[in-house]
């Protein structure tokens, strides 16, 4: 299970009119990618200090306005190597915030696992950007192609950890979870629906980097096979 770049291309071509409008206000590409982490690091505020609910919903934003950078960049022909990198540094830097959020948050809930857990889908994210930012560094996988591999690119991710987010704050992170997860009491529903996300994101975003390894090593056996070999005259 794949988001083909024609599906990807399509959701964000539905943003165009709304980038090209931010443009006509004067704002740029790079500022989209500023003003995105800027309300990334926002929300990851709100998370730190348990506001679950607005916290998830700004994460969600900010992430979105991922789309908004390159949709505007490439409507207005400013599409650029260092906007690129921009952008590729900057949604990182913002996945990572947004985990030390979750990660405070839980502490001040008394939450005892969820920083492992968080940890552990935070790794997971970064190794599936990581498989792609090197494999087309090496080569493979021109373009945007390996943005297609994998059940858990970073769109997903988005949904599926502001989902989450969103439950933690409807269904509550009671101070009655105080030692969960280590045997001390109950867990309440909103950690419990975090915990999921974040599992979820957890073995997704694994199996993922599995399948941008298989990918690799699939391109890197036709460009062997497709050398000419030498022959002895």
């Amino acid at each position: 299970m794949t988001i083909s770049n024609e599906t990807r291309s399509r959701f964000k071509n539905a943003f165009v009119p709304l980038a090209l409008a931010m443009g006509r206000a004067g704002l740029t590409p790079d500022g989209l990618t500023l003003i995105g982490f800027g309300i990334t690091v926002v929300g990851a505020v709100l998370l730190a200090m348990q506001l679950w609910l607005v916290g998830g919903i700004i994460v969600f934003v900010g992430g979105a306005f991922d789309m908004f950078d390159g949709t505007l960049a490439r409507a207005t022909g400013k599409v650029s190597k260092l906007g690129a990198f921009m952008d590729s540094v900057f949604d990182r830097a913002g996945e990572v915030v947004v985990y030390i959020g979750i990660v405070a948050g839980l502490q001040a809930v008394g939450v005892a696992d969820g920083p492992l857990l968080a940890a552990a889908a935070l790794g997971s994210a970064v190794m599936v950007s990581y498989a792609r930012s090197k494999s087309e560094g090496l080569g493979f996988t021109a373009g945007t192609g390996m943005a297609a591999v994998g059940i858990m690119p970073r769109e997903v991710r988005l949904v599926v950890l502001s989902l989450g987010l969103i439950l933690a704050g409807l269904l509550g992170t009671a101070p009655a979870t105080v030692g969960a997860g280590a045997g001390g009491g109950a867990m309440a529903p909103g950690v419990l629906a975090l915990f999921i996300a974040l599992g979820i994101i957890t073995v997704g975003a694994t199996i993922t980097v599995i399948q941008r390894i298989l990918h690799v090593r699939s391109q890197a056996r036709q460009q062997a096979s497709s050398q000419p070999t030498e022959t002895n005259t």
